[in-house]
């Protein structure tokens, strides 16, 4: 059965396999060629009106979009580990999952954590726990290939806290080795340097519930077959003295003191803190059950309060099981959870893309979708965002179908661009009132530093990243240049222009952002292609004089990355290289590159560089209307978790290549098109 299931999932779902072996007959590339005989104008004409059906075929019936979020096993490999904590992993579940996460081990016996990287450790580890629990023998070929892998980086010993979290669950890492994070967290005082409203949103909302967690300190006992005790071996990291700053000591004395409490019969204020974290989770769990948007956060809420007694029967527990079902890409043959769902984001920047390409805001499918994002704006729910910005209302919208405690920036701004033809249409007040709540709260969320981050206001407390806790270094939500690209545009467009005081703040982070090179860093797409991109298209929307010296230097940048086949690629690992690292050319970076340098009216819309990424854009449309791409150009946390959202191959070349129209369009269309 399971050699059946794998075999199934393998043609239908591989991930690790070339695109060509995997894409059925009608997703082969159309090798549309631009000739001499065949115009690079009706060529780009005929690729956009290809590239607009299609994307209008995918709009659901409520007039929304939403692509499939892919990412490592690790989210399926947890998923599986809760289940069976919980005591409720059916046997169906565990054969289809079975053959998913065989599925997506490389050939060397591993797992990574982005198509075509590298073997990522703890990834491995999780992979393989999960596999056993899903009934694989020890001396399955699989497993004996990731064994031998998994020993020769250091076994259990050298996996991350959250895999060591994972384990401990069940007995195969002990409690006592992870380093403490103790429920007192709860009392700490606003200006503490230590406070859970100074931790980024996803943090804050998978930590507290970690705090009940690491209380109770569980083991659910499993038999010895599912046991990965074969893993453990002697080794020990070293420590090196000289790489050991202050803060570093610091915490290292903290955790001494904490563990040697935590060992303490007498601990006065355990009950307080555990009711207020019980208390927390129940707050910001959304109607629909949602924690947070984030698969970590919904788990690890879960599993809290069935510690906390709930019973798994009870409807708070119900609705969160049930919420992280429909995460779930869940066929016949394969069973794999997502990290999240991206509805308002796709939809966001689809009615963008198509409203870019030309198609009017009049059309039925964008009144549709317009009135679906109105739905989905949060007017009513002062979230998380308030401990930091108290004085401003709520207005903003957020990545999933719901999310009210965490609106976030990025959605909003892109929203906001996807109404603003509408409302010049002068279709309602009600539009303009959403528009201007959403305006309102994106200024209310500009930072200190003039940029803006993803879910909160100046959350940048740095020391918090030297917590042992935090060896993914990522419990911090400061501003970023792509996150400010966006909002710069939003704001452009909406006719916010150099004169104003928070674009002049603005500018002063954008300047000071900037890398050596001219590119700017991009935190939520690989990378610096997307951070560029994005500032560029920010900067021409408030008026920025694009010939200035740091505008023309980014230009350069760009132009001196493209690909000799006239596409753009730039790869994950570019995060560990602290620079770009070139990769071959992807659909949705080509697009980024065109849209950053289509922005600047110095650069002209017939310049090499761009016919050939128009070139390569037009030529690898699929007959379909689409492009193929298996590479992940999403990130989640750099250097540790990267995501491919599956429309992003579609709407970002839209979009791009909607732009080149309109500017290579003759004078006489431009203006027929304004009018």
């Amino acid at each position: 059965m399971i050699e059946k299931l794998t075999e199934a999932v393998r043609k239908q779902f591989s991930m690790s396999k070339s695109s060509e072996e995997r894409i059925p007959p009608s997703r082969k590339f159309s090798a549309k060629k631009i000739t001499e005989n065949h115009t690079m104008s009706s060529s780009v004409a005929s690729t956009l009106k290809n590239a607009k059906d299609h994307i209008l075929s995918l709009q659901t019936e409520h007039g929304y979009w939403e692509g499939r979020v892919y990412d490592n096993v690790t989210i399926t490999a947890e998923y599986i580990m809760m289940l069976r904590f919980l005591g409720i992993l059916d046997s169906s579940t565990r054969q289809r999952a079975l053959a998913t996460i065989l599925d997506m081990q490389m050939e060397n016996g591993g797992w990574s954590i982005y198509h075509e990287g590298p073997v990522e450790h703890s990834a491995t580890v999780e992979a393989y726990f999960a596999l056993k629990l899903c009934g694989l023998q020890e001396d399955h070929p699989a497993l004996l290939k990731a064994k031998k892998l998994i020993l020769k980086q250091g076994g259990i010993e050298t996996t991350r806290v959250f895999t060591k979290i994972h384990l401990a669950l069940f007995g195969e890492y002990p409690w006592g080795k992870i380093p403490v994070i103790s429920p007192e967290l709860m009392l700490l005082p606003r200006k503490a340097p230590i406070h859970i409203y100074e931790f980024s949103s996803w943090s804050r909302a998978v930590i507290i519930p970690l705090l009940i967690i690491f209380h109770k300190k569980p083991v659910v006992k499993i038999p010895e077959h599912e046991s990965i005790s074969e893993l453990e071996t002697s080794f020990r990291p070293k420590k090196l003295p000289e790489t050991s700053g202050p803060f570093e000591q610091a915490f290292e004395l903290i955790q001494m003191v904490l563990s040697t409490y935590e060992k303490s019969p007498v601990k006065p204020f355990r009950s307080t803190a555990l009711a207020l974290a019980e208390r927390w989770i129940i707050e910001h769990q959304d109607p629909s059950g949602n924690w947070g948007g984030i698969y970590p956060a919904m788990a690890n809420s879960i599993v809290a309060l069935h510690l906390r007694g709930y019973l798994l029967s009870d409807p708070i527990i119900q609705r969160g099981l049930e919420m992280l079902r429909t995460f779930a890409e869940d066929t016949p043959e394969s069973f794999r959870m997502q990290s999240t769902v991206s509805p308002v984001w796709d939809t966001g920047i689809a009615v963008f893309a198509l409203q870019e390409a030309g198609l009017p805001p009049s059309e039925p499918s964008m009144q549709k979708a317009v009135n679906w994002l109105l739905e989905k704006q949060i007017l009513h729910v002062r979230g998380d965002w308030r401990f930091k910005a108290r004085k401003i209302r709520p207005g903003g919208w957020p990545f999933e179908h719901e999310n009210d405690h965490y609106p976030d920036i990025d959605d909003s701004a892109l929203a906001i661009l996807a109404l603003l033809p509408h409302e010049k249409q002068g279709t309602s007040i009600k539009l303009t009132e959403s528009i201007d709540r959403g305006i309102e709260w994106i200024l209310g969320m500009q930072g200190n530093d003039g940029g803006w981050g993803a879910f909160d206001r100046d959350n940048n407390r740095e020391i918090l990243n030297q917590i042992p806790f935090a060896d993914l270094k990522s419990l911090l939500d400061p501003s970023t240049p792509d996150v400010t690209g966006h909002v710069l545009e939003a704001l452009g467009v909406a006719g916010f222009d150099l004169s104003s005081k928070p674009i002049q703040s603005a500018l002063k982070f954008v300047m000071k952002s900037q890398k050596k090179d001219g590119s700017w860093f991009g935190r939520w797409g690989v990378n610096y292609i997307y951070g560029t991109s994005a500032i560029l298209s920010g900067l021409a929307a408030i008026g920025e004089n694009m010939n200035k010296a740091y505008v023309q230097k980014s230009i350069k940048w760009l132009l001196s990355v493209q690909n000799s086949d006239g596409g753009f690629g730039e790869s994950c690992a570019s995060y560990d290289e602290n620079k770009f690292v070139k990769m071959h050319s992807t659909a949705s970076q080509t697009a980024w590159a065109l849209i950053g340098l289509l922005a600047c009216p110095s650069v002209d819309p017939l310049h090499p560089a761009i016919k050939e990424g128009v070139r390569f854009l037009v030529e690898g449309q699929t007959k379909e209307g689409g492009w193929i791409e298996p590479e992940w150009t999403g990130t989640g946390f750099p250097k540790h978790f990267y995501l491919r959202y599956d429309y992003y191959r579609l709407y970002f070349p839209l979009l791009a290549l909607g732009r080149f129209a309109a500017r290579t369009a003759p004078t006489s269309a431009k203006t027929s098109s304004s009018n």
